[in-house]
């Protein structure tokens, strides 16, 4: 009941209606119109905006911990409290609505989606094949059990963890691992929960069903992650920890010394830290208005603040790093008999039937260059390891080693050499040959986005280490760090992975970003100190579990985030310290009676529109 009154009363709405009362109170003293004390309008804002901080320190006060139990609301209310027993219901109304009027700026900075772990969840799939006596039927996902036998047709999502027992395919695991391609697949190896089967049919054995899949592990790691981030002490909470007994020292000592409770009342009016409560919400706005313009989306001031002490930041490969997009890198001739061309040619002709990204990366290759695709008879696949046709009745093959060896075609040490070479430089390959020998190899990698490695060399001058974590395989992973300058590099990882690194980083000390693209990232993204996503091309679910989203078509903006958070968090200091000598002066003036409650709060009101000003202004500085 309390917090629903509350609630209601820190509605934009019912601040604005208290700053109208406060400015009517103010008018009403201006034109010395007199009205009985219980009458005045100045009532309404006190309730108001009063309630709310009085609740709110009472609140820390009971639950929490420690030195977090004195916080800045609990020296307003007193103040409030003070100014309304002496009847200054002037100083008290101000005090309330500068207090409402900076909580209002926090709330809106720091509101934060809540649709990720919903999008996550939404990703379970609600149905299998269970084949039994060569039967099909089909089942809801729920009456799936270990051990039973699944069939998985193409297109179709893999509804458990399993092994597979029949069948070739290519699985397209970016859910899980992050990988760019397809993985080929075939009898003993593992498939994951919510991946998708994109060509051949296979038979599956469920090992991992309801909450022991991969997915619900993925789950349940975002929804931990999320619950078990503390929050960070608001900076304003920090200094009133030592500023509420203080206060109460210096107004008691003085009260005593001047024998006049006003002067006691005053000083504790002046030391409230409304001013320093705007300071820091007012400069979060600005930076974020700024952070937009440039194509940064920050979710909340927590994160702009914590952003700023970042020293290490871990990169994804797929999507991040890279483009998330194949393209034709090599086109190796081992046959005198062909150019680059017609070898190119060739592999587009037979390849221009297949719906594999492989496939696709070759023939969009081809038009980009104009050459011509042949037509193409007796077309076939065999689903994970390649495909093969007729041009002109000759019949050439394209795909791997094993699907060349399985049609009796044998690779030369020299054409084994050339597919070890481009492996250690993380590309993927793809052999083209006649009936009886390779004709050559067109091979392909992931684009490396041009910025990538002056991002990680400016984030090293900025005193910032790069970590590169990644599903990938080691050499790929290697490859790509080798090319941006990045040591620290860690491969093969699962999402589970992901948050046992960002974790261990974590302990030794190091506050960490984490910046990815996928749904695989989402644990990693949550438990690291601030999550970046990739906002133009990174899951919903990945965007959702971030702090910060770069809309940017890359990562170039990275570096700005992190002036940007240094240049907020500098001039939130510098506010402070401004507002807390705006009080020193005002507590001096106040002890030697020159001031009065009411012309202590005016005093604060001069402060606080310094202080906005003074933050307002990081909105438009050249960072």
């Amino acid at each position: 009941m309390i917090k629903s009154i509350v609630e209601f009363l820190e509605d934009v709405k019912m601040v604005v209606l208290s700053g109208v009362i406060l400015a009517l109170g103010i008018i009403l003293s201006l034109l010395s119109v007199d009205v009985p004390i219980f009458l005045n309008p100045l009532w309404i804002t006190i309730l108001i905006s009063g309630i709310p901080i009085i609740y709110s320190a009472m609140k820390k006060l009971i639950i929490s911990k420690g030195i977090r139990r004195i916080s800045s609301p609990l020296l307003i209310s007193m103040a409030l409290l003070a100014s309304v027993i002496i009847g200054d219901l002037f100083a008290a109304a101000e005090i309330a609505f500068l207090m409402a009027l900076g909580e209002l700026l926090e709330h809106k900075t720091t509101e934060k989606a809540r649709k990720g772990l919903h999008n996550l969840i939404s990703l379970t799939p609600t149905q299998g094949r269970i084949v039994e006596n060569d039967v099909e039927r089909i089942v809801s996902a729920d009456e799936i059990r270990k051990g039973d036998i699944l069939r998985i047709l193409p297109g179709e999502t893999i509804p458990v963890d399993g092994v597979i027992i029949e069948g070739n395919t290519s699985v397209d695991q970016s859910v899980v691992t992050g990988e760019s391609l397809p993985v080929d697949k075939t009898v003993g190896d593992d498939v994951y929960c919510a991946t998708i089967n994109r060509f051949g049919s296979i038979d599956i054995k469920a090992v991992g069903v309801g909450e022991d899949s991969s997915l619900q592990k993925l789950i349940r790691m975002v929804r931990s992650a999320r619950d078990n981030k503390a929050p960070m002490q608001r900076t304003a909470d920090k200094w009133a920890s030592w500023l509420v007994p203080l206060a109460l020292l210096v107004a008691v000592i003085a009260g005593i010394v001047r024998q006049d409770v006003v002067v006691a009342v005053t000083i504790l009016v002046v030391f409230c830290p409304c001013a320093m409560v705007l300071a820091t919400p007012t400069a979060v706005m600005a930076a974020i208005g700024q952070a937009t313009r440039h194509g940064v989306i920050i979710k909340s001031g927590e994160a702009l603040e914590k952003m700023a002490s970042v020293d290490t930041v871990a990169f994804d490969k797929t999507g991040t790093l890279t483009k998330g997009k194949l393209s034709v890198s090599d086109v190796i001739t081992v046959s005198e008999d062909y150019t680059e061309d017609e070898l190119l040619s060739l592999c587009a002709s037979v390849e221009s039937r297949s719906e594999h990204p492989l496939g696709k990366a070759i023939v969009s290759k081809a038009e980009e260059k104009g050459i011509d695709i042949s037509d193409v008879s007796d077309f076939s696949m065999i689903a994970g390891k390649g495909v093969s046709g007729l041009i002109n009745n000759i019949r050439y093959y394209c795909g791997s080693e094993s699907y060349l060896s399985e049609n009796n075609i044998s690779i030369s040490s020299e054409v084994q050499n050339i597919l070890s070479d481009l492996r250690q430089s993380g590309k993927v390959s793809v052999l083209i040959s006649d009936k009886t020998c390779v004709l050559g190899i067109v091979a392909m990698s992931d684009v490396l986005r041009t910025e990538a490695k002056s991002v990680v060399g400016q984030l090293a001058s900025m005193g910032v280490d790069s970590v590169l974590l990644t599903g990938d395989n080691d050499k790929t992973a290697m490859y790509i760090a080798d090319k941006i300058g990045i040591s620290n590099v860690r491969s093969q990882l699962l999402p589970e992975d992901k948050v046992n690194a960002v974790t261990t980083l974590q302990s030794e000390g190091k506050k960490v970003c984490m910046i990815g693209d996928g749904v695989n990232d989402a644990p990693a993204l949550k438990t690291a100190q601030v999550g970046v996503a990739m906002g133009t091309i990174g899951s919903d679910i990945a965007v959702e579990a971030a702090d910060i989203a770069l809309t940017t078509d890359g990562i170039k903006e990275l570096t700005y985030l992190k002036r940007l958070s240094r240049s907020t968090l500098s001039t939130i200091r510098f506010g402070i310290t401004l507002s807390l000598a705006i009080n020193f002066i005002a507590i001096i003036l106040s002890f030697f009676g020159l001031l009065n409650p009411a012309t202590g709060a005016l005093v604060h009101n001069i402060g606080s529109v310094i202080i906005v000003l003074i933050a307002a202004m990081l909105y438009d500085r050249d960072i």
